[in-house]
């Protein structure tokens, strides 16, 4: 079977000549392909345009990557920031960015969607009954002041399942499930009319419509676009959707788009193994460490979750053992990620590091000299051997344990856009009708690496994005007379 890397332009676009008459089944204002956070969002946009919205998921639910994910989204000047009395501006968050990626992201569109952020926030938890609060219990490596938002329950699965509830509230919104869209149908010029959609049972469907909005996400599933753009991930283990398979970002290069930064990825250093659970991060922020097999710490476990995946499959057996107290163990109990571990069995409780080392298989003698040299530094006691600054209290026992290993997450790279989502060619003319959002478009982490990834950043670009194109091709779409 001919893999989408391998089929040919032609394969992937459908172009209609001036002559051809086309017997569309379908025919709406926007239609917005991929059913995750960031397609929901873009339906529910244009949907306040007054414009009629078909979304085309082709799995059987909603979610993909949004639904693996903690819910967080970063902003700055959200109505509750400024309730908790959190100073923070559009600025600074964008410096916040691009001090993380290196200043590797297109400032200008930095802080654009920095600048739509809050917007977002305030207009889903106020307008759409999408809740959010503001997390301030820890702060995010890289993140300057407290402006994650989330759900109650830090769950993507939940956030998504609020979308579908408030797009159900829209009569000029309909959903397909089960209805891959195949091919981009476009004119002789490159204008998008349209797409091809396998709906299941039904077959295929030619959709015409005035505005399309590619929602998909990145490419993670895809191993041969791993080898191409991101080898040495290609066969670390993948924590994403397995939905991820590329198909927005080769529809756009078949139809001449400019790609940016396609070797930029998110990854997590802290999946528990071999249970592929996400361990969640704010262990490491409220004061837990990371050994590897011989007992050692080998890293600052601070510098950032994404380029720390590296850091553990750099180790033995590309795991390491993480380590917390049962201050950090009640902290986080309510994040379903971490009950998830802790009902698999993931997470062991010791009373001591000696019994703890035995129960991994760790050297007692060496773990027992990491895990004081830590307390030490923890106490502030003495510097850092990892150069680490930022610590909890110093952890007291019962002592819990969980082996983690690095994933991918998700890909970072992808179209490049312009400031309404417009996909854009090499030359910077826009590809009429086609606009993108989610991982299909270009992120924020900078040109290469997992490193530029800051806390947040995935939901950031999918949710701002997906309100950004719905907001442009809605009321584009409501201008354009039949």
């Amino acid at each position: 079977m001919m893999s989408q890397v391998q089929m040919s332009d032609k394969e992937r676009i459908r172009v209609v000549h001036a002559a051809e008459e086309v017997p569309w089944d379908i025919e709406v204002d926007v239609l917005v392909i991929g059913g995750g956070g960031c397609g929901l969002v873009a339906a529910l946009a244009a949907a306040q345009k007054g414009v009629q919205v078909f979304v085309v998921e082709k799995e059987k639910t909603a979610g993909g990557n949004t639904s693996l994910s903690q819910a967080m989204v970063p902003a700055a000047g959200t109505r509750l920031q400024k309730e908790a009395n959190v100073a923070d501006s559009v600025e600074q968050m964008a410096q916040d960015i691009l001090k993380k990626n290196h200043a590797g992201s297109d400032p200008e569109m930095t802080r654009h969607i920095a600048a739509h952020a809050a917007q977002l926030v305030d207009w889903l938890n106020d307008s759409q009954g999408v809740p959010f609060e503001l997390v301030t219990d820890f702060l995010y490596p890289g993140h300057s002041t407290y402006r994650i938002h989330a759900n109650h329950t830090r769950k993507g699965l939940h956030l998504v399942n609020n979308l579908v509830a408030a797009a159900a509230k829209f009569p000029n919104i309909d959903i397909a499930y089960n209805a891959p869209a195949k091919r981009l149908i476009a004119d002789e010029n490159g204008a998008v009319l349209g797409a091809e959609i396998e709906i299941k049972g039904i077959g295929t469907n030619l959709a015409r419509a005035k505005k399309v909005i590619l929602a998909l996400n990145g490419f993670g599933a895809n191993r041969e676009m791993l080898k191409r753009y991101i080898p040495e991930m290609s066969e670390a283990y993948y924590f994403g959707h397995e939905g991820n398979t590329g198909e927005g970002i080769l529809w756009g290069e078949a139809l001449g788009a400019a790609l940016e930064s396609m070797a930029a990825y998110q990854s997590h250093g802290s999946v528990a193994h071999p249970h592929g659970t996400l361990v969640t991060w704010a262990v490491i922020s409220l004061g837990g460490y990371q050994v590897n097999l011989q007992g050692q710490r080998f890293v600052n476990e601070y510098h950032g979750y994404s380029e720390h995946a590296l850091d553990v499959l750099a180790q033995e057996g590309g795991v390491a053992v993480e380590i917390f107290n049962q201050r950090i163990y009640d902290a986080v109990l309510s994040y379903e990620d971490f009950q998830q571990c802790v009902t698999m069995g993931a997470i062991k409780r010791f009373e001591s590091i000696e019994a703890l080392a035995a129960g991994f298989g760790l050297p007692a003698v060496k773990l027992l000299e990491t895990h004081e040299a830590f307390q030490k530094a923890a106490g502030k006691e003495a510097k850092d051997p990892q150069g680490r600054v930022e610590f909890g209290p110093p952890l007291m026992p019962p002592f819990y344990a969980v082996k983690v290993t690095g994933a991918l997450f998700h890909t970072q790279g992808g179209l490049k856009i312009d400031q309404q989502a417009r996909v854009l060619r090499p030359d910077g003319s826009c590809i009429p009708h086609l606009y993108a959002g989610g991982g299909t478009a270009v992120g924020l982490s900078g040109k290469a690496g997992p490193a530029g990834y800051l806390s947040a950043n995935g939901l950031l670009a999918a949710l701002t994005l997906g309100k950004i194109a719905g907001d442009e091709a809605g009321q584009a779409a409501a201008s354009i007379v039949p």
